[in-house]
């Protein structure tokens, strides 16, 4: 989901799927997200799924340390606190080794020398720090890399997880390429047990520029999490492409992502919190999606399909005229935004479902997309919302004139009395 990981004030960001910042605002906010009723009838999907979705797209947004994507696209610190964008001198005299016992902090100059230690020669500038002893925010360390071929910002987070948690599993987990695009993602193992993800992605999902953002995130069986990225250019953004690709080709990423020196540090930071007890799942994701499939109207070929989310799924159909994106959400107890979703003009049926409808341009920035929304409420508060895109994707340009589903076939679909059986 897919996901931007810029702050924009607008929250209207590609790759940012507006589904989750809603649900977010309406069970988060207490409903206080502020937004037109259009754009309310267009989104929704699961507040679990607005959690996967941080983790997927969990950053290193230079400065800012560690950041997940929050509600309108603002950037987010795990442990609270305002990003620090101070830089710290490397300048400083050199501390003693940590090869000991009981390692203490790490300053920020450590982690600039450890992370310059550990790259190929070349000249290094702009060196940027946090070390251990900040209590609210993480360590980091950011430097631009030039290895003679053109300048490459490479940066490095290092936290803790819970091992063995949802979020553990979901940070080395690819995303979707539906909602981020990338030129290739693989997840591995190591010897040691590690997990490691390798995502070579964009800085913006739509590709506005060229710059390419790459990453490695590895969570290893203890819990430590290094995560690292690089650009081809010197900043992360509004920075000129300096070379084709980043500085570290996909083996380099991961071997630094691996270094054990990463580890020691995540060793000296506060214990993660244990993970919550899960609550069972609203329903089976497969089912919603094998529900969905068997709902379309005849003629339509499934070329793609989401995972196995138990609330929200999208298909990818072709009736002969190109791939059209489509996405449902189905969700239980959301009789509290009512007021929020529908209004004196919104259909009401006689066992008390409320219809609104909307058709309008896409939310995520690709050229000429509409969205077809149907928006649906039955008198126990359950939610079906289902939106189709004259596009393969919420992202991508348009490559027909209109959906391939027409508003009275997603309006069939979304009051279909198969959704009331998956729980």
């Amino acid at each position: 989901m897919p996901v931007d990981q810029h702050s924009d004030p607008s929250g209207n960001l590609p790759g940012n799927p507006f589904e989750d910042r809603l649900s977010a605002a309406l069970h988060e906010a207490g409903g206080t997200f502020d937004t037109d009723r259009a754009a309310l009838a267009a989104g929704g999907a699961v507040r679990g799924r607005r959690r996967q979705l941080l983790r997927r797209t969990a950053v290193l947004g230079g400065a800012a340390g560690i950041a997940l994507v929050g509600v309108g696209g603002a950037l987010l610190v795990p442990w609270g606190g305002k990003p620090d964008p101070q830089p710290t001198s490397v300048a400083a005299k050199p501390r003693p080794t940590k090869a000991t016992a009981t390692p203490g902090p790490f300053s920020g100059d450590d982690m600039i020398r450890t992370l310059e230690t550990l790259l190929p020669e070349g000249k290094f500038t702009k060196q940027q720090a946090r070390g251990t002893d900040d209590s609210q925010l993480p360590p980091y360390a950011t430097v631009v890399y030039d290895d003679g071929k053109g300048a490459s910002a490479i940066s490095v987070g290092v936290s803790r997880i819970q091992p063995g948690s949802d979020e553990a599993r979901q940070t080395i987990q690819c995303p979707d390429k539906v909602f981020i695009p990338s030129d290739g993602c693989a997840t591995t193992r190591l010897a040691d047990g590690s997990g490691v993800m390798v995502h070579r992605g964009y800085e913006y999902p739509d590709k506005r520029v060229d710059t390419k953002l790459w990453r490695a995130e590895l969570i290893t069986p203890t819990g430590q999490h290094v995560s690292v990225q690089e650009w081809n250019a010197a900043a992360e953004k509004d920075a000129p492409v300096t070379r084709p690709e980043p500085a570290l080709s996909v083996d380099q990423l991961k071997q630094l992502a691996a270094a054990k020196e990463w580890r020691e540090i995540a060793d000296t930071l506060p214990a993660p919190r244990p993970a919550a007890t899960p609550t069972a799942p609203a329903g089976d994701g497969k089912a919603l999606v094998r529900t969905f499939t068997s709902l379309l109207p005849k003629g339509l070929k499934v070329v793609d399909h989401s995972g196995e989310d138990t609330e929200y799924g999208y298909l990818v159909v072709d009736d002969g005229k190109g791939p059209s994106f489509v996405q449902i959400n189905v969700q239980p107890d959301m009789s509290d935004v009512a007021g929020d979703l529908f209004d004196a003009d919104s259909e009401t049926l006689a066992d008390g479902t409320r219809i609104a409808t909307h058709q309008g341009p896409g939310e995520k920035g690709g050229s000429g997309v509409v969205m077809w929304t149907v928006d649906t409420m039955r008198a126990d508060g359950r939610r079906v919302v289902i939106s189709a895109f004259n596009a393969a994707s919420q992202i991508t340009d348009a490559n027909r004139s209109t959906p391939a589903l027409t508003m009275k076939q997603l309006r069939e679909i979304a009051l279909s009395p198969q959704w009331l059986k998956l729980g």
